[in-house]
């Protein structure tokens, strides 16, 4: 059985536990923060956060998956490199994601990621997309351990 998301956050109606993800107004854009006990965590519930300025996640079932690598020089440019993979192969592949697998390897001098991403086709009568991401943004970029928090939090601005 499959629980509604609200639209704005990662939370379902039953759930009490903090949000996975939400979205944030930016202007004319959309920001998009993704909550984790890890940093793969964070930047999986980013992805979705992404999904969900498009679509609603729960709408898109897991059937394809897509691997997918960035290298950044530091975590913050490798949530850009992330999110704009996904809008990439979205855009590319005329799909939508809704499940992500993310390995993150942090090194002294720069940051990597391996994922694989499950998603399907678009269906725009039942996924009916909202919007067309253009794109990640370096705006409002933050990728940092919230202590009080216990949490992991990564977020930017996307271009809509």
């Amino acid at each position: 059985m499959r629980q509604f998301m609200n639209t704005q956050t990662g939370h379902s109606k039953t759930d009490i536990n903090p949000p996975r993800w939400e979205l944030f107004p930016h202007v004319a854009d959309m920001g998009v923060r993704g909550y984790g006990r890890t940093i793969e965590e964070a930047f999986s519930h980013a992805a979705e956060a992404l999904t969900a300025v498009i679509c609603d996640p729960t709408e898109v079932e897991v059937r394809t998956p897509v691997e997918i690598h960035c290298e950044a020089p530091d975590v913050e440019s490798l949530l850009v490199d992330w999110l704009n993979a996904l809008v990439y192969e979205m855009a590319v592949r005329q799909m939508v994601f809704c499940r992500f697998d993310v390995r993150v390897n942090i090194y002294f001098d720069s940051a990597a990621l391996e994922a694989t991403v499950w998603g399907e086709q678009v269906e725009r009568e039942r996924h009916q997309p909202a919007v067309e991401v253009k794109g990640a943004t370096y705006t409002e970029l933050k990728v940092y351990r919230d202590e009080n928090a216990g949490a992991w939090i990564a977020q930017c601005v996307v271009d809509v």
